[in-house]
């Protein structure tokens, strides 16, 4: 399974894959969100390029979120895009650098500045009219969806 982006079919069979190798990282992801075809176009290239770790994804409702296990212990998460520039067109070199923070891969860039530092990024930020702005605390009165692409 090195060098592969595989889809595992329920929670159970990521445990048990966790157990059988040393490092491995997981998209959880859900069919049709944006976000999650993205992290998959990125660890399609990954996959192929880190034969010292396994890619999976699993579909769950939590999104995106990345899972890094390593000797069978999940060593960290990345919960959206906020570590990777807060931005949709993050590079894979981002990403790379990232999981390697996690010491999961293996890396020869500067561990202490990500690829992108002091290239400018822009904003995610879309705008908006103020009959249907959002406030930073709590959005919307009674809207809790966790199915913003956001």
């Amino acid at each position: 399974g090195h060098g592969e982006y595989q889809e595992l079919s329920e929670e159970k069979e990521f445990f048990e894959t966790t157990k059988k190798s040393e490092n491995v990282i997981c998209h959880f992801y859900r069919e049709g969100f944006e976000r999650c075809k993205i992290v998959d176009k990125h660890f399609a290239l990954l996959c192929k390029k880190h034969i010292e770790a396994k890619f999976y994804r699993l579909n769950i409702r939590v999104l995106p979120t990345l899972v890094v296990v390593k000797d069978g212990k999940t060593k960290d998460y990345i919960i959206g895009f906020s570590e990777l520039g807060n931005v949709d067109d993050f590079s894979t070199e981002m990403l790379e650098w990232r999981l390697a923070r996690s010491d999961v891969i293996e890396y020869s860039g500067d561990l202490m500045h990500p690829p992108e530092a002091g290239k400018p990024r822009r904003s995610t930020l879309k705008l908006i009219d103020n009959k249907n702005a959002k406030t930073i605390r709590g959005g919307k009165q009674g809207d809790d969806s966790d199915d913003s692409d956001y």
